[in-house]
């Protein structure tokens, strides 16, 4: 799970260089709302100031740099709740989302503009990243903002997002970013040095991972669950992101967005500056990302040996044929996940017909099915292998 020392193995079975001495060309900076908050919901300007003079600091050394914020709906809630606890249903939250956005780039454009840097406000949602053309057009958009000089500060599109299919939390939106960007760096800032062992503040003993070879479910249980009450996410959520920007060949970096110079610290690679997740070798294009990491899985799909290997080995299409067995209720496009007979999910992918039609279509040939009906049951354009 940690080491230290490069080449490492990459995804695919080959090898690469992690080469300390080159310094990225471009970093994503994600900024979580616990870290630009105030205990009492406010904007925390002095800890946004702080990130501008970082992000400053690096573009000023040739790099270009991305600001992924998070706190829209901590800012609003503050103007509309007074002083109330935060509320739960999504439509209170996106109306919140609206009225604090523009409090929060408000506070980003005037931070970055005492240095000398222009911001764009970038608000993106799922289907910019699903979506081909979206994908493209977003891509592009970016693109130019950085080679006109402006720091782009993107945020999920909340006020708008459809509860059913959003993001959630920025860190995976980061990470979905840094691919966007073709970042060679992406910074999760939070209020915490990074991954640990066990939480230090409940109990002694437990130390820093500072390098992640390999993201396992050990590591996924070391990261429990949810942070604090103005985030979304919490440590589970930056590990997520950190696997989508490994498997994109990003590396990725969990710190602490209070640490004076974190960001000079981070491309430094200075010791203990956080945790520090190395990139694979093998890249996953945006859509496929998306499906292995970013939509959660409906349902499970257990496969023969044949199959597994036909999936894994050869790039095929998963037919009937190769079905044993499925659990969950899901329908057509829906994620399910993959397993073998050692009940190890090895792929995920988007399903074509809904739960009762693949059991019922389990261990059938393809002559054996009705006239005129597609036989697969995840297209191989929509299945990631992640062995």
């Amino acid at each position: 799970m940690t080491t230290a020392s490069p080449p490492v193995e990459g995804g695919d079975g080959s090898s690469t260089p992690d080469s300390p001495s080159l310094r990225p060309s471009t970093i994503v900076v994600k900024v979580g709302s616990s870290s630009v908050t105030t205990a009492s919901g406010q904007v925390d300007v002095a800890a946004i100031d702080k990130v501008a003079t970082e992000v400053a600091e690096v573009r000023a050394e040739g790099m270009r740099a991305v600001v992924v914020t998070s706190g829209a709906v901590a800012a609003g809630w503050t103007e509309l709740g007074a002083g109330t606890a935060r509320p739960s249903d999504p439509v209170t939250l996106q109306a919140a989302s609206a009225v604090g956005q523009h409090r929060l780039m408000t506070v980003w454009s005037d931070a970055l503009a005492r240095r000398g840097l222009l911001a764009g406000q970038v608000l993106l949602a799922p289907l910019d990243f699903v979506q081909r053309s979206q994908y493209l057009h977003a891509r592009r958009v970016l693109g130019r903002l950085i080679e006109l000089g402006v720091v782009p500060v993107v945020n999920e599109n909340d006020a708008v997002a459809d509860e059913e299919i959003r993001f959630g939390d920025n860190d995976r939106l980061a990470a979905l970013c840094a691919h966007l960007v073709a970042a060679d760096l992406l910074v999760l800032l939070t209020d915490t040095a990074g991954l640990w062992t066990g939480d230090p503040s409940r109990t002694e003993g437990h130390s820093l991972i500072e390098e992640v070879i390999e993201i396992d479910h050990e590591l996924e249980r070391m990261a429990g669950g949810p942070g604090s009450v103005a985030g979304s996410g919490g440590m589970a959520s930056k590990l997520a992101a950190a696997n989508i920007a490994v498997w994109s060949g990003v590396e990725a970096v969990i710190a602490d967005a209070s640490r004076p110079g974190v960001l000079a610290d981070v491309v430094g690679r200075t010791p203990g500056v956080g945790t520090r997740f190395v990139r694979r070798a093998r890249r996953l294009p945006a859509r496929k990302l998306w499906i292995a990491f970013a939509v959660g899985a409906s349902g499970t799909i257990e496969v023969d040996d044949g199959a597994r290997r036909a999936l894994v080995e050869r790039g095929r299409s998963l037919l009937p044929a190769g079905v044993v067995a499925t659990s969950g209720t899901y329908g057509i496009d829906d994620a399910v996940e993959l397993s073998g007979p050692d009940d190890m999910v090895f792929a995920k992918g988007l399903v074509r017909q809904p739960a009762p039609v693949v059991a019922k279509w389990a261990g059938r040939r393809s002559i054996e099915l009705p006239e005129d009906t597609p036989p697969e049951i995840i297209h191989r354009d929509d299945l990631v292998v992640l062995d």
